[in-house]
């Protein structure tokens, strides 16, 4: 049953001499810690965002990480990217369960500027790069054929040169005001540690779990 699934965390510990003075030192080491363990997604984050109320979330890949925040990049006419227009607030959720980790953010999202989003997009597999221009992301699809075909045929007038960034897609940084570390331990007493942003910089407490 449901209520039987249950998993024991001891594999790590979060104390008060493990934290860092910037809470994405911090950050930055447990997803070191999980790309070399070679965790399955190890930038899937959570991204939720809310329009009248209504919380939406959808996972997201983190595509880097600044010494302010939190980037990636989408479809401007998607839900969220509609949402973010509305409201600029949203929060990120990391979940590693090999390692009994997981991180919470909150924070102000902006937009980045249209250099910033070029650069990256031209880093892009060229099939990604198509598909920018083919998804009309979140909106009604008749069938499964509709998407391949309108790929196809972004995909011929595109052939022998390269693609241009598509206007309605592009890159937003979230820039935290608070972020918690959440280490699971035995018998649900985990550590978390939440960064609170002050006039003076980061001050970091420990939560009851």
């Amino acid at each position: 049953m449901l209520r039987d699934i249950r998993k024991n965390y001891q594999q790590f510990e979060l104390s008060e001499k493990d934290l860092t003075e910037q809470p994405f030192e911090l950050f930055r080491r447990w997803l070191d810690d999980a790309i070399r363990l070679k965790v399955d997604e190890p930038t899937a984050m959570t991204l939720s965002t809310s329009l009248d109320g209504q919380p939406d979330s959808r996972v997201v890949l983190l595509k880097e990480l600044r010494t302010d925040g939190f980037v990636f990049f989408t479809n401007f006419g998607s839900s969220k990217g509609l949402q973010l227009d509305k409201n600029s607030r949203a929060a990120l959720n990391f979940f590693w369960p090999a390692l009994e980790r997981q991180v919470r953010v909150k924070g102000q999202v902006e937009k980045l500027d249209e250099k910033q989003a070029a650069d990256y997009f031209s880093s892009r597999p060229r099939d990604s790069q198509l598909g920018a221009w083919a998804s009309e992301q979140s909106r009604e699809l008749h069938s499964r054929d509709e998407l391949v075909q309108r790929f196809q045929k972004i995909a011929n007038q595109y052939q022998n040169r390269s693609i241009d960034k598509p206007p309605h897609w592009g890159g937003y940084v979230v820039i935290p005001f608070e972020i918690e570390f959440w280490q699971g331990r035995p018998n649900r007493l985990h550590d978390r540690f939440r960064y609170f942003l002050t006039g003076t910089g980061w001050l970091a407490k420990r939560l009851a779990p």
